[in-house]
């Protein structure tokens, strides 16, 4: 037995000694008063006193007994109840707590004047309270790490990316949304810079335009005309660049345009597109490439979470604490946000009511189902043991008091 039940079971035995004690007290005075009621006639009161006494001590012991076994081990009818209606006693208190405990009204009631939100509010505003959420939290983390195989998490990573970013076509999703960038206009700014980038490299690189000119120009030209052509090429190369640049109704732009527009129209309706797409789509995220993805995003996300949860002074823990004591302060002050919690807490323990109070209830009279019929008897017995035996006590005080009212009147009415 634990601690509790020892001091229990030692306070049960003391009482059933007082109660039986004073059983014996009134049994004594019953048999002195009994021997000398003809000397002192007014011993015949305390006579019917301790008379009544002992019957309602005697009554009494036989009620409290015959609750647990048979009484001096005979089996009386309707003695040992507890043992024998052991599963009844199950199934009526399961029933008991679902219909009168375990209903949406009393939950709600019970939560309302609970005020859950505001008091975890209050508890987690406190900076202790904070770290220690964020503690559990850690290790929370820790333990699901440790308890997570590598192997296992980088094959569900790697499914979730073929099912949501391979097996998918990417033609008609990238054509769609390039159409509306392209609609909206926001590839202008990239085009702007790619024409930037090339007036730059045109001005920086005079010496290469000519020379590519020279290279390309038939051996029999002399070299003073190469020059004038190489240096003609460039002035003209770079005065184009510089229209493109200043004119944004230049042709080239408006071709550009037609051709990202053309582009992702075909990407949604052309199957040669579509499947030009799927080829690249192929050829950069093959099985060795994807199996290296999920492995290095696996090992990356899990290392930077340790590295995080294992130091108090990073940013995540840090951030997480203030989260929390943030929102812990909200929960406190904020009456419209606790009073969302608080209808959350309470819709919640009401649905868990309405769809599991047979189960929850059912959980007690399968518990008591199980138990030894002996062994419940005695569960019982420690838990108001203890209690009963005052009613042998108040049982020999009450029909010592009945014995001698009822010898008094009468007495007094015969004679």
């Amino acid at each position: 037995m634990s601690t509790t039940d020892t001091e229990r079971a030692a306070a049960l035995r003391r009482m059933k000694l007082v109660a039986t004690g004073l059983l014996a007290v009134m049994a004594v005075i019953f048999v002195i008063a009994f021997a000398l009621q003809d000397t002192y006639p007014w011993l015949q009161y305390v006579r019917a006193a301790a008379e009544g006494g002992m019957v309602g001590a005697l009554a009494d012991w036989f009620a409290v007994t015959a609750l647990f076994k048979h009484p001096m081990g005979l089996k009386i009818p309707h003695t040992a109840i507890i043992p024998r209606k052991k599963d009844q006693i199950g199934e009526s208190l399961g029933q008991f707590v679902e219909e009168n405990f375990l209903s949406e009204e009393v939950v709600r009631s019970k939560l309302d004047s609970a005020r859950i939100a505001q008091k975890a509010g209050a508890w987690l505003s406190k900076p202790e309270s904070a770290d220690r959420v964020a503690a559990e939290g850690a290790a929370l983390i820790r333990g699901m790490f440790t308890v997570l195989d590598d192997d296992a998490v980088q094959r569900v990573i790697e499914s979730m990316v073929r099912k949501h970013l391979l097996d998918p076509p990417w033609g008609p999703p990238l054509g769609t949304i390039a159409e509306r960038i392209f609609a909206e206009g926001h590839h202008h700014r990239l085009v702007d810079l790619l024409v930037d980038r090339t007036a730059d490299w045109v001005d920086a690189n005079y010496a290469v335009v000519t020379r590519v000119v020279a290279q390309r120009s038939p051996t029999w030209v002399p070299r003073l005309v190469d020059g004038v052509v190489g240096d003609r090429v460039h002035a003209e190369l770079s005065k184009f660049i510089r229209a493109v640049q200043a004119d944004p109704q230049h042709d080239v732009r408006i071709s550009i345009d037609t051709y990202l527009r053309d582009l992702a129209q075909d990407l949604q309706h052309k199957p040669e597109t579509i499947a030009k797409a799927e080829e690249i789509k192929g050829q950069l995220l093959d099985d060795p490439r994807v199996r290296d993805l999920t492995a290095r995003t696996w090992s990356t996300i899990k290392a930077a979470l340790l590295e995080a949860v294992n130091d108090p002074e990073s940013e995540l823990t840090t951030n997480f604490t203030a989260a929390v004591r943030d929102f812990g302060s909200r929960l406190a002050n904020d009456d419209e946000l606790a009073g969302k919690v608080n209808r959350w807490v309470a819709d919640g323990a009401s649905y868990a009511v309405r769809t599991y109070r047979s189960e929850i209830a059912g959980v007690i009279s399968e518990t008591v189902g199980r138990w030894d019929a002996e062994e419940t008897s005695r569960k019982i017995e420690l838990q108001v043991g203890k209690d009963l035996q005052f009613i042998r006590i108040n049982g020999t005080v009450v029909g010592s008091l009945a014995g001698l009212v009822i010898f008094t009147v009468a007495h007094a009415v015969f004679g």
